[in-house]
């Protein structure tokens, strides 16, 4: 044991020599495996914090909600036939009622028309390109929505059509500078005026397409009195939640016979809706970050590869300077495991160094995205122990030839060698 502990300690100390020594080949040797290790880290470090991100935006929508409109999410593995989608007849409150009224698995029905073209003012302020999202009873049950001022509507506003309207935060911000109150404020928008009852708290997009910061909230049956909502412009969108406990696959069949027949769509037809859930979004995004990976591994493996290369040059030519010195030890009395060992952890303590060198600079980058872009990036253990475990498996890989044909010099013609 003490002798594997001196043989580690010496080819530590001759690696870190060689560094020292020939600063630069060994930078350039060693280039290519930090440039591997760091491609294959920072790419697992990106999908593990993407699906951290899609979990909890997953758990915060919930994964037993059926989103139900015109537009399938994804395609069928054909074409995308968005000329049929388009002409389809968009949800309308019937609907609903017919859910709430047949479809016992269904905890909550609502409905809600989207729109992305509001222009929002107050006073001299105006704001363009602003969400606006009319919606029925319930879709606060449906969509977490947190409001950080004021309150949610009623539900006497939002069966009364009234001109009430829930800003979001960004839209809040804008609007109203300088921690101005906006409770009781009156905004304007599609020609009418809107009394502000709320505002909510900063959230983001979710995965369902819902942008809160920038939008604002407002009844239904406010937006019917002002626009065409059954006009092919807008796509009222109709989401049901399933009762807690029930299988939501179940649900989706029942939803889908009572929609079909309600709008009359004879058997053997396809329907004139598309019924979407979370599930598909994050099953194609698991193929998405599965062939991310491939491609990671193959530009890392690439990149060790050359930094493989450049270790095992780097040995040969330790190798061929220190030919008197291992002939020196073979003379008296080092075995040939000893020196094989010896060369064989230099190789692998340089290739560690490469590997550690960029898993530094995945930590480096990842805090530096964590303080800019508020994004939280999750730095995974059994990440690094991946990268550190590859270096080593690199090292020796690029290390055991030129250790070997160390350990096999014949002494004598060792020690004469000029």
């Amino acid at each position: 044991m003490s002798t594997l502990s001196q043989i580690t300690g010496t080819s530590i100390v001759q690696a870190f020599h060689e560094l020292r020594a020939n600063k630069l080949r060994t930078f350039l040797s060693l280039l290519g495996i930090t440039i591997g290790i760091f491609c294959i880290i920072s790419v697992l470090t990106v999908l593990d914090s993407l699906k951290n991100y899609i979990q909890k935006d997953m758990a915060t929508l919930g994964s037993n909600v059926l989103y139900i409109g015109r537009w399938p999410w994804m395609d069928d593995g054909g074409e995308y036939k968005w000329w049929e989608y388009w002409r389809r007849r968009g949800m309308t409150p019937a609907e609903v009622k017919a859910i709430e009224s047949q479809v016992p698995d269904a905890a909550t029905a609502t409905l809600c028309l989207s729109t992305h073209r509001l222009t929002v003012k107050y006073q001299d302020m105006e704001l363009s390109s602003i969400a606006g999202y009319a919606v029925l009873s319930f879709f606060d049950k449906v969509q977490n929505i947190d409001v950080q001022t004021g309150r949610y509507l009623s539900t006497s506003e939002l069966d009364g059509g009234a001109y009430s309207v829930v800003l979001g935060y960004s839209v809040y911000r804008n609007l109203f500078p300088g921690n101005v109150d906006p409770l009781g404020k009156h905004i304007t928008f599609l020609g009418r005026k809107f009394n502000v009852v709320g505002v909510m708290k900063k959230s983001g997009q979710n995965m369902a397409g819902f942008d809160y910061d920038n939008s604002v909230i407002f009844p239904y049956y406010a937006a019917s009195s002002m626009v065409d909502v059954r006009s092919l412009n807008y796509d009222p969108m109709l989401a049901v939640k399933a009762a807690e406990g029930k299988d939501i696959d179940e649900v989706k069949y029942e939803v889908e016979g009572v929609l079909r027949r309600l709008r009359k769509v004879k058997p053997g037809q396809p329907s004139d809706f598309a019924i979407n859930q979370l599930s598909q979004v994050s099953e194609r995004l698991n193929i998405i970050f599965s062939t991310i990976d491939v491609i990671a591994w193959f530009i890392g493996g690439l990149s060790l590869l050359v930094g493989a290369f450049g270790i095992a040059n780097i040995m040969f030519v330790t190798v061929k300077e220190r030919t008197k010195i291992i002939g020196l030890k073979k003379a008296i009395g080092a075995r040939r495991r000893s020196i094989l060992l010896e060369f064989l952890l230099e190789a692998v303590v340089l290739s560690l160094i490469g590997g550690l060198v960029g898993i530094v600079i995945v930590v480096m980058i990842s805090a530096l995205l964590t303080y800019i872009f508020e994004f939280e990036v999750i730095l995974s253990l059994s990440n690094f122990f991946i990268g550190i475990f590859v270096s080593i498996f690199v090292g020796v890989l690029a290390g055991i030839i030129p250790a070997i044909s160390a350990s096999k010099l014949d002494p004598v013609v060792a020690i004469r060698t000029n």
